[in-house]
Protein backbone atom coordinates (compact mmCIF):
# COMPACT_ATOMS: atom_id res chain seq x y z
CA UNK A 1 0.00 0.00 0.00
CA UNK A 2 0.83 3.66 -0.27
CA UNK A 3 2.11 5.84 2.30
CA UNK A 4 0.80 9.00 1.37
CA UNK A 5 1.32 10.97 4.41
CA UNK A 6 4.57 9.34 4.61
CA UNK A 7 5.86 10.02 1.72
CA UNK A 8 4.68 14.10 1.88
CA UNK A 9 6.18 14.46 5.56
CA UNK A 10 9.52 12.59 4.34
CA UNK A 11 9.71 15.11 0.79
CA UNK A 12 8.94 18.38 2.89
CA UNK A 13 11.71 17.60 5.31
CA UNK A 14 14.09 16.81 2.58
CA UNK A 15 13.80 19.98 0.30
CA UNK A 16 14.79 21.82 3.28
CA UNK A 17 11.72 24.19 2.90
CA UNK A 18 11.96 27.68 5.03
CA UNK A 19 8.62 26.82 7.44
CA UNK A 20 7.06 29.91 7.54
CA UNK A 21 4.44 28.77 9.08
CA UNK A 22 2.79 26.96 12.03
CA UNK A 23 4.18 25.30 14.33
CA UNK A 24 6.63 27.59 15.99
CA UNK A 25 9.22 25.05 16.75
CA UNK A 26 9.90 25.17 12.75
CA UNK A 27 10.76 21.47 12.69
CA UNK A 28 13.65 21.63 15.79
CA UNK A 29 13.13 19.99 18.75
CA UNK A 30 14.46 21.29 22.09
CA UNK A 31 15.19 17.91 23.15
CA UNK A 32 17.95 15.96 20.64
CA UNK A 33 15.45 12.86 21.44
CA UNK A 34 12.74 14.06 19.90
CA UNK A 35 14.08 15.54 17.18
CA UNK A 36 12.62 13.13 14.60
CA UNK A 37 9.24 13.86 16.05
CA UNK A 38 9.50 17.68 15.55
CA UNK A 39 10.50 17.57 12.39
CA UNK A 40 7.54 15.69 10.98
CA UNK A 41 5.02 17.75 13.18
CA UNK A 42 3.39 20.22 10.36
CA UNK A 43 0.09 21.87 9.47
CA UNK A 44 -2.33 22.12 7.06
CA UNK A 45 0.54 23.66 3.92
CA UNK A 46 -0.30 22.95 0.61
CA UNK A 47 -0.29 19.38 -0.58
CA UNK A 48 -1.06 18.23 3.20
CA UNK A 49 -4.58 18.18 2.76
CA UNK A 50 -6.95 19.29 5.42
CA UNK A 51 -8.25 16.57 7.91
CA UNK A 52 -11.84 17.88 8.14
CA UNK A 53 -11.69 18.83 4.04
CA UNK A 54 -9.86 15.80 3.04
CA UNK A 55 -9.69 15.28 -0.50
CA UNK A 56 -6.20 14.71 -1.06
CA UNK A 57 -3.32 12.31 0.54
CA UNK A 58 -5.35 12.13 3.93
CA UNK A 59 -8.69 11.13 2.03
CA UNK A 60 -6.79 8.41 0.03
CA UNK A 61 -4.45 7.66 3.23
CA UNK A 62 -8.09 7.10 4.75
CA UNK A 63 -10.06 5.39 2.23
CA UNK A 64 -7.12 2.82 2.23
CA UNK A 65 -7.77 1.94 6.27
CA UNK A 66 -11.69 1.27 5.10
CA UNK A 67 -10.13 -1.13 2.43
CA UNK A 68 -7.08 -2.98 5.02
CA UNK A 69 -10.49 -2.97 7.49
CA UNK A 70 -12.97 -3.94 4.62
CA UNK A 71 -15.51 -1.18 5.69
CA UNK A 72 -17.69 0.60 3.35
CA UNK A 73 -15.71 3.91 4.74
CA UNK A 74 -13.44 5.44 7.48
CA UNK A 75 -12.12 9.08 8.97
CA UNK A 76 -9.35 9.69 10.61
CA UNK A 77 -9.51 11.30 14.12
CA UNK A 78 -6.79 12.81 15.76
CA UNK A 79 -8.84 13.28 19.18
CA UNK A 80 -9.49 10.25 19.86
CA UNK A 81 -12.60 8.13 19.73
CA UNK A 82 -14.52 11.08 21.64
CA UNK A 83 -14.74 12.86 18.46
CA UNK A 84 -16.12 10.15 17.00
CA UNK A 85 -18.67 10.07 19.51
CA UNK A 86 -19.33 13.57 19.13
CA UNK A 87 -19.77 12.92 15.20
CA UNK A 88 -22.08 10.00 15.55
CA UNK A 89 -24.45 11.67 18.11
CA UNK A 90 -24.69 14.18 16.46
CA UNK A 91 -25.64 12.77 12.66
CA UNK A 92 -28.35 11.28 15.16
CA UNK A 93 -29.20 14.48 16.32
CA UNK A 94 -29.74 15.56 12.83
CA UNK A 95 -32.06 12.99 12.30
CA UNK A 96 -33.74 13.48 15.19
CA UNK A 97 -33.65 9.91 16.63
CA UNK A 98 -34.36 8.92 20.37
CA UNK A 99 -31.31 7.67 21.90
CA UNK A 100 -31.40 4.38 23.74
CA UNK A 101 -28.32 3.77 24.98
CA UNK A 102 -26.54 0.38 27.63
CA UNK A 103 -25.69 2.22 30.59
CA UNK A 104 -22.27 1.52 30.80
CA UNK A 105 -20.89 4.50 28.33
CA UNK A 106 -18.00 6.32 28.17
CA UNK A 107 -18.30 9.70 29.47
CA UNK A 108 -17.54 10.85 26.40
CA UNK A 109 -20.77 9.86 25.51
CA UNK A 110 -22.79 11.58 28.51
CA UNK A 111 -20.08 14.99 27.61
CA UNK A 112 -21.88 14.56 24.25
CA UNK A 113 -25.17 14.43 25.34
CA UNK A 114 -24.79 17.62 27.28
CA UNK A 115 -23.55 19.22 24.46
CA UNK A 116 -26.24 18.25 21.62
CA UNK A 117 -28.84 18.63 24.43
CA UNK A 118 -29.40 14.67 24.20
CA UNK A 119 -31.96 13.01 26.06
CA UNK A 120 -30.90 9.04 26.71
CA UNK A 121 -33.02 6.08 27.89
CA UNK A 122 -31.14 3.74 29.59
CA UNK A 123 -30.82 -0.09 29.39
CA UNK A 124 -29.12 -1.70 32.53
CA UNK A 125 -26.83 -4.81 31.75
CA UNK A 126 -28.57 -7.95 33.23
CA UNK A 127 -25.23 -9.33 34.23
CA UNK A 128 -22.24 -8.08 35.70
CA UNK A 129 -21.96 -4.39 37.64
CA UNK A 130 -22.63 -1.25 36.06
CA UNK A 131 -18.56 -0.24 34.74
CA UNK A 132 -19.22 -3.60 32.71
CA UNK A 133 -22.03 -6.34 31.94
CA UNK A 134 -24.06 -8.17 29.73
CA UNK A 135 -26.97 -7.44 28.05
CA UNK A 136 -29.89 -8.73 27.07
CA UNK A 137 -31.31 -8.47 23.46
CA UNK A 138 -35.08 -8.28 24.68
CA UNK A 139 -34.54 -5.28 26.79
CA UNK A 140 -33.32 -3.43 23.64
CA UNK A 141 -36.41 -4.98 21.65
CA UNK A 142 -38.83 -3.39 24.71
CA UNK A 143 -36.92 -0.43 24.68
CA UNK A 144 -37.51 0.25 20.61
CA UNK A 145 -41.42 -0.46 21.23
CA UNK A 146 -41.58 1.73 23.93
CA UNK A 147 -40.35 4.63 21.41
CA UNK A 148 -42.25 6.59 19.16
CA UNK A 149 -40.39 7.55 16.20
CA UNK A 150 -36.64 7.15 14.75
CA UNK A 151 -34.63 5.73 17.16
CA UNK A 152 -30.78 4.34 17.60
CA UNK A 153 -29.04 1.98 19.95
CA UNK A 154 -26.08 2.67 21.47
CA UNK A 155 -23.62 0.44 23.12
CA UNK A 156 -20.32 0.25 24.50
CA UNK A 157 -18.28 -3.27 22.80
CA UNK A 158 -15.90 -4.95 23.88
CA UNK A 159 -16.09 -2.85 27.71
CA UNK A 160 -13.28 -2.09 30.18
CA UNK A 161 -13.61 -6.04 31.12
CA UNK A 162 -13.55 -7.16 27.66
CA UNK A 163 -17.41 -8.03 27.60
CA UNK A 164 -18.58 -8.33 23.61
CA UNK A 165 -22.00 -7.47 23.17
CA UNK A 166 -24.69 -9.70 20.53
CA UNK A 167 -23.86 -6.76 17.92
CA UNK A 168 -25.00 -9.18 15.43
CA UNK A 169 -28.49 -9.76 17.01
CA UNK A 170 -28.54 -5.59 17.88
CA UNK A 171 -28.30 -4.98 13.97
CA UNK A 172 -30.85 -7.39 13.41
CA UNK A 173 -33.26 -5.57 15.99
CA UNK A 174 -32.44 -2.14 14.61
CA UNK A 175 -33.21 -3.18 10.77
CA UNK A 176 -36.61 -4.38 12.16
CA UNK A 177 -37.07 -1.24 13.77
CA UNK A 178 -35.84 0.74 11.48
CA UNK A 179 -33.19 2.21 14.19
CA UNK A 180 -29.75 2.91 13.85
CA UNK A 181 -26.87 0.86 15.61
CA UNK A 182 -24.14 3.14 17.18
CA UNK A 183 -21.00 0.89 18.67
CA UNK A 184 -18.02 2.46 21.02
CA UNK A 185 -15.98 -0.56 19.66
CA UNK A 186 -12.77 2.06 21.06
CA UNK A 187 -11.02 -1.04 22.81
CA UNK A 188 -11.72 -3.00 19.94
CA UNK A 189 -9.79 -1.79 16.82
CA UNK A 190 -8.30 -5.08 16.61
CA UNK A 191 -11.46 -7.58 16.37
CA UNK A 192 -11.46 -7.10 12.30
CA UNK A 193 -8.64 -9.22 12.04
CA UNK A 194 -9.87 -12.08 14.52
CA UNK A 195 -11.19 -15.42 13.04
CA UNK A 196 -13.72 -15.08 12.10
CA UNK A 197 -14.28 -10.77 11.81
CA UNK A 198 -15.90 -9.52 14.21
CA UNK A 199 -15.61 -5.63 14.04
CA UNK A 200 -18.77 -4.18 14.80
CA UNK A 201 -19.49 -2.86 11.00
CA UNK A 202 -19.02 -6.53 9.60
CA UNK A 203 -21.81 -7.43 12.04
CA UNK A 204 -23.93 -5.00 10.99
CA UNK A 205 -23.32 -1.59 13.09
CA UNK A 206 -24.29 1.48 11.54
CA UNK A 207 -21.39 3.29 12.84
CA UNK A 208 -18.60 2.28 15.25
CA UNK A 209 -15.55 3.98 16.65
CA UNK A 210 -12.26 2.62 16.85
CA UNK A 211 -9.27 3.81 19.38
CA UNK A 212 -6.39 2.43 16.94
CA UNK A 213 -4.07 3.73 20.37
CA UNK A 214 -5.87 0.91 22.60
CA UNK A 215 -4.85 -2.21 21.50
CA UNK A 216 -2.46 -1.19 18.19
CA UNK A 217 0.74 0.63 17.32
CA UNK A 218 -0.92 4.16 17.27
CA UNK A 219 0.05 7.15 18.95
CA UNK A 220 -2.37 8.20 21.91
CA UNK A 221 -5.10 9.69 20.18
CA UNK A 222 -5.65 8.30 16.95
CA UNK A 223 -9.07 6.58 16.28
CA UNK A 224 -11.28 5.25 13.05
CA UNK A 225 -14.41 6.55 12.85
CA UNK A 226 -16.47 3.59 10.64
CA UNK A 227 -19.55 3.72 8.84
CA UNK A 228 -22.02 1.68 6.41
CA UNK A 229 -23.20 4.67 3.83
CA UNK A 230 -20.18 6.02 2.66
CA UNK A 231 -22.41 8.83 1.15
CA UNK A 232 -22.11 10.56 4.89
CA UNK A 233 -18.08 10.81 4.89
CA UNK A 234 -18.24 14.78 4.73
CA UNK A 235 -21.33 15.18 6.88
CA UNK A 236 -19.43 12.81 9.73
CA UNK A 237 -16.31 15.13 8.68
CA UNK A 238 -18.44 19.02 9.26
CA UNK A 239 -20.00 17.25 12.44
CA UNK A 240 -16.54 15.89 13.53
CA UNK A 241 -15.15 19.74 12.84
CA UNK A 242 -17.20 21.53 15.25
CA UNK A 243 -15.76 19.52 18.19
CA UNK A 244 -12.41 18.91 16.92
CA UNK A 245 -9.01 20.99 17.04
CA UNK A 246 -8.94 23.14 13.89
CA UNK A 247 -5.11 22.09 14.22
CA UNK A 248 -5.05 18.44 14.24
CA UNK A 249 -1.58 16.74 15.17
CA UNK A 250 -0.17 15.31 11.92
CA UNK A 251 2.00 13.03 14.29
CA UNK A 252 -1.25 11.45 15.38
CA UNK A 253 -2.05 10.88 11.48
CA UNK A 254 1.38 9.86 10.34
CA UNK A 255 1.14 7.02 13.28
CA UNK A 256 -2.61 6.25 12.01
CA UNK A 257 -0.90 5.61 8.41
CA UNK A 258 1.70 3.96 9.41
CA UNK A 259 -0.89 1.41 11.87
CA UNK A 260 -2.78 0.93 8.66
CA UNK A 261 0.03 -0.10 6.83
CA UNK A 262 1.33 -2.61 9.42
CA UNK A 263 -2.26 -3.89 9.84
CA UNK A 264 -2.25 -4.43 5.53
CA UNK A 265 1.37 -6.03 6.19
CA UNK A 266 1.91 -8.32 9.71
CA UNK A 267 -1.07 -6.92 11.71
CA UNK A 268 -3.13 -9.93 10.89
CA UNK A 269 0.01 -12.61 12.17
CA UNK A 270 0.42 -10.83 14.64
CA UNK A 271 -3.14 -10.41 16.19
CA UNK A 272 -3.72 -14.00 15.60
CA UNK A 273 0.06 -14.55 17.76
CA UNK A 274 -1.11 -12.32 20.45
CA UNK A 275 -4.84 -13.81 20.89
CA UNK A 276 -3.88 -17.05 20.77
CA UNK A 277 -0.64 -16.55 23.00
CA UNK A 278 -3.22 -15.15 25.32
CA UNK A 279 -5.29 -18.49 25.60
CA UNK A 280 -1.91 -20.44 26.49
CA UNK A 281 -1.22 -18.10 29.34
CA UNK A 282 -4.96 -18.31 30.87
CA UNK A 283 -4.26 -22.01 30.61
CA UNK A 284 -1.10 -21.82 32.49
CA UNK A 285 -2.28 -19.69 34.96
CA UNK A 286 -5.97 -21.39 35.48
CA UNK A 287 -4.73 -22.73 38.64
CA UNK A 288 -4.70 -19.56 39.97
CA UNK A 289 -6.74 -16.95 38.33
CA UNK A 290 -10.16 -16.72 37.26
CA UNK A 291 -10.42 -15.09 34.05
CA UNK A 292 -13.52 -12.57 32.37
CA UNK A 293 -14.70 -11.48 30.01
CA UNK A 294 -14.40 -12.86 25.87
CA UNK A 295 -12.21 -10.36 24.06
CA UNK A 296 -8.97 -11.76 23.72
CA UNK A 297 -7.20 -8.33 24.16
CA UNK A 298 -8.39 -7.97 27.76
CA UNK A 299 -6.72 -10.30 30.51
CA UNK A 300 -9.52 -9.73 32.94
CA UNK A 301 -8.65 -11.10 36.27
CA UNK A 302 -11.57 -11.79 38.76
CA UNK A 303 -9.86 -10.80 42.12
CA UNK A 304 -9.38 -8.00 44.27
CA UNK A 305 -7.81 -5.60 41.14
CA UNK A 306 -6.67 -3.12 43.78
CA UNK A 307 -4.16 -5.21 45.98
CA UNK A 308 -2.99 -7.57 42.74
CA UNK A 309 -2.50 -4.18 41.05
CA UNK A 310 -0.61 -3.15 44.14
CA UNK A 311 1.65 -6.56 44.03
CA UNK A 312 2.65 -6.24 40.13
CA UNK A 313 3.41 -3.00 40.40
CA UNK A 314 5.88 -3.57 43.43
CA UNK A 315 6.84 -7.17 42.17
CA UNK A 316 10.31 -8.07 41.20
CA UNK A 317 8.76 -7.83 37.62
CA UNK A 318 7.10 -4.91 37.40
CA UNK A 319 3.47 -4.55 35.75
CA UNK A 320 1.33 -1.82 35.33
CA UNK A 321 -2.04 -2.68 34.60
CA UNK A 322 -4.80 -0.57 32.26
CA UNK A 323 -7.76 -0.64 35.25
CA UNK A 324 -7.99 -2.24 38.79
CA UNK A 325 -10.86 -2.19 41.10
CA UNK A 326 -12.21 -4.44 44.13
CA UNK A 327 -13.78 -6.97 42.05
CA UNK A 328 -11.12 -7.07 39.02
CA UNK A 329 -7.88 -6.25 37.39
CA UNK A 330 -7.43 -5.77 33.63
CA UNK A 331 -4.01 -6.22 31.20
CA UNK A 332 -4.63 -4.68 27.95
CA UNK A 333 -2.44 -6.79 25.62
CA UNK A 334 -1.30 -5.66 22.29
CA UNK A 335 0.12 -7.54 19.32
CA UNK A 336 3.03 -6.19 19.51
CA UNK A 337 4.17 -7.67 22.27
CA UNK A 338 6.81 -10.62 22.24
CA UNK A 339 6.50 -13.84 23.43
CA UNK A 340 9.61 -12.52 25.82
CA UNK A 341 6.45 -10.22 27.40
CA UNK A 342 4.39 -12.93 27.84
CA UNK A 343 6.80 -14.83 29.86
CA UNK A 344 7.48 -11.90 31.84
CA UNK A 345 3.77 -11.48 32.43
CA UNK A 346 3.02 -14.94 32.97
CA UNK A 347 5.76 -14.86 35.61
CA UNK A 348 5.16 -11.95 37.53
CA UNK A 349 1.54 -13.09 38.17
CA UNK A 350 2.37 -16.66 39.44
CA UNK A 351 4.62 -14.70 41.71
CA UNK A 352 1.63 -12.99 42.50
CA UNK A 353 -1.24 -13.90 45.80
CA UNK A 354 -4.21 -12.41 44.73
CA UNK A 355 -6.73 -12.13 47.30
CA UNK A 356 -10.68 -12.95 46.02
CA UNK A 357 -12.75 -10.50 44.13
CA UNK A 358 -15.40 -8.29 45.95
CA UNK A 359 -19.53 -8.92 45.26
CA UNK A 360 -20.74 -5.44 43.87
CA UNK A 361 -24.14 -5.02 45.26
CA UNK A 362 -27.06 -5.64 43.47
CA UNK A 363 -27.68 -2.78 40.78
CA UNK A 364 -30.50 -0.54 42.81
CA UNK A 365 -33.88 0.42 40.82
CA UNK A 366 -32.90 3.03 38.27
CA UNK A 367 -32.99 6.87 39.88
CA UNK A 368 -35.64 9.26 38.89
CA UNK A 369 -34.48 12.12 36.37
CA UNK A 370 -35.05 15.64 37.71
CA UNK A 371 -33.92 17.62 34.77
CA UNK A 372 -32.15 17.05 31.42
CA UNK A 373 -28.71 15.98 31.47
CA UNK A 374 -27.87 19.27 29.33
CA UNK A 375 -29.46 21.32 32.28
CA UNK A 376 -27.37 19.06 34.97
CA UNK A 377 -24.36 19.25 33.25
CA UNK A 378 -23.80 22.80 32.74
CA UNK A 379 -25.43 23.65 35.90
CA UNK A 380 -23.98 25.66 38.84
CA UNK A 381 -22.24 22.96 40.69
CA UNK A 382 -21.02 21.46 43.75
CA UNK A 383 -18.90 18.81 45.20
CA UNK A 384 -19.92 17.18 48.29
CA UNK A 385 -19.44 13.98 50.46
CA UNK A 386 -21.35 10.80 49.41
CA UNK A 387 -22.77 10.52 52.60
CA UNK A 388 -24.30 14.20 52.14
CA UNK A 389 -25.76 13.80 48.52
CA UNK A 390 -28.72 11.64 49.25
CA UNK A 391 -31.59 13.72 47.49
CA UNK A 392 -28.91 15.70 45.74
CA UNK A 393 -29.30 16.20 42.33
CA UNK A 394 -26.12 14.64 40.23
CA UNK A 395 -24.10 17.67 38.62
CA UNK A 396 -21.34 17.00 35.82
CA UNK A 397 -20.10 13.59 36.18
CA UNK A 398 -16.69 13.72 37.80
CA UNK A 399 -14.71 9.91 37.16
CA UNK A 400 -11.31 9.18 36.63
CA UNK A 401 -10.51 7.51 33.27
CA UNK A 402 -9.93 4.24 33.79
CA UNK A 403 -12.71 3.84 33.78
CA UNK A 404 -14.47 7.02 32.67
CA UNK A 405 -17.79 5.03 33.31
CA UNK A 406 -20.51 7.08 35.16
CA UNK A 407 -22.42 4.82 37.67
CA UNK A 408 -25.12 8.08 38.62
CA UNK A 409 -26.02 10.38 35.44
CA UNK A 410 -26.32 14.18 35.44
CA UNK A 411 -30.06 15.03 36.36
CA UNK A 412 -30.56 11.83 38.48
CA UNK A 413 -31.71 12.32 41.73
CA UNK A 414 -29.43 10.56 43.94
CA UNK A 415 -30.41 7.52 46.45
CA UNK A 416 -28.84 5.67 49.19
CA UNK A 417 -28.21 2.66 47.36
CA UNK A 418 -26.50 3.99 44.28
CA UNK A 419 -24.39 6.29 46.87
CA UNK A 420 -23.48 3.34 48.41
CA UNK A 421 -22.41 1.53 44.75
CA UNK A 422 -20.15 4.64 43.94
CA UNK A 423 -18.66 3.75 47.35
CA UNK A 424 -17.74 0.44 46.66
CA UNK A 425 -15.91 1.27 43.68
CA UNK A 426 -14.16 4.45 45.53
CA UNK A 427 -15.40 7.32 44.91
CA UNK A 428 -15.70 9.76 47.83
CA UNK A 429 -17.85 12.67 46.71
CA UNK A 430 -20.18 13.92 44.21
CA UNK A 431 -20.92 16.62 42.11
CA UNK A 432 -24.26 18.27 42.61
CA UNK A 433 -26.73 21.02 41.47
CA UNK A 434 -26.57 23.62 44.43
CA UNK A 435 -29.75 24.21 45.82
CA UNK A 436 -30.69 21.06 45.02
Amino acid sequence: MIKFLSRFLDNYHKNQTLRGHMPGHKGRSLLPELEYAYRLDITEIAGADSLFEAEGILRQAEQQTAQVYQTPECCWSAGGSTLCIQAMLTQMKAENRTVIAARTVHRAFLNSCVLLDLSVRWVFPAEGGIIAGIYRLRDFEQALQEVSGPACLYVTSPDYAGNLQDIAGLAALCRKYHAKLLVDNAHGAHLAFLEPNRHPIRLGADFCCDSAHKTLPALTGGAFLHMQNPELVMQMKRHMQMFGSTSPSYLILHSLELCTAWLNASGREQIAFCAGRAGILKQNLAGIYHFLGSDPMHLTISADGRNLAEQLRNGSIPVECEYADSTCLVILLSPVMTEQDFLRLEKALHLCRPLPAQVPPVLPPPMKTACSLREAGLGDSECIPLELAEGRICAPVQVPCPPAVPIAVSGEILTRKWLELMAFYGLRSVAVLKNS
